[in-house]
């Protein structure tokens, strides 16, 4: 009975990864709101009815793919602050994992940035909410550092907010970058990792400011 109950749960596992899937190819083409569920399951090859054992909604696929999208980066981020002995190196380590993530999962974040700012306000939410986790745990982070000694926990969260808004803005032109000339790919990691080390240039003169300004 264990045994048909598994197989049935691998089936259904297969299915559902399925659906996401097709969704996510056919959102290449199109935005989330447009998408219907019929043009879904046509495209995995199951009666329309099936996608309702999966998802709610088309906007509750929608939020799946955004945790698929986003999910595994929360380890990846945390070690690539935490493993960094200094500022520059965490940089480096920083724009290495996304021109990598970009790479390896473009149609992913392709989606991100479109849907972002889209018609689907459980999906922006469900954005919002994992770019929100982020910014928490890389302030988390930096929390750890000698160079963090004064600072508050609202600047801290602050300055990690800057970080994770310089990191979508690298991975949109690394996106923009992936058909181009290395040499592209090379002036986009070169920027990136400029505008990233004049946000650490201002941290460290944060509280260098008179008090009150």
């Amino acid at each position: 009975m264990s045994h048909t109950v598994g197989i049935r749960q691998a089936q259904k596992q297969k299915t559902r990864q399925a659906l996401l899937d097709a969704a996510l190819a056919l959102l290449e083409e199109q935005s989330l709101s447009s998408l219907g569920l019929r043009e879904v399951t046509r495209a995995v090859g199951v009666a329309p009815t099936a996608f309702y054992r999966h998802f709610r909604s088309t906007a509750d696929l929608g939020v799946a793919l955004v945790e698929e999208a986003l999910g595994s980066l929360h380890p990846m981020i945390r070690t690539t602050v935490t493993a960094a002995e200094t500022s520059d190196e965490r940089i480096t380590r920083a724009v290495e994992l996304i021109e990598g993530y970009v790479t390896a999962h473009s149609a992913h974040v392709r989606f991100i940035a479109r849907e972002r700012h889209g018609g689907v306000q459980p999906v922006r939410e469900a954005i919002r909410e994992q770019l929100g986790r982020f910014a928490e745990e890389v302030r988390d982070e930096l929390a750890e550092d000698s160079e963090a000694e004064g600072w508050n926990d609202d600047d801290l969260l602050m300055l990690s907010h800057l970080y994770v808004d310089q990191m979508l803005i690298t991975a949109s032109l690394f996106l923009e970058a992936l058909e181009a000339a290395p040499e592209e790919r090379e002036r986009v990691a070169a920027r990136a990792t400029r505008q990233m080390r004049l946000i650490s240039i201002g941290r460290h003169h944060w509280h260098d400011r008179s008090p009150g300004t």
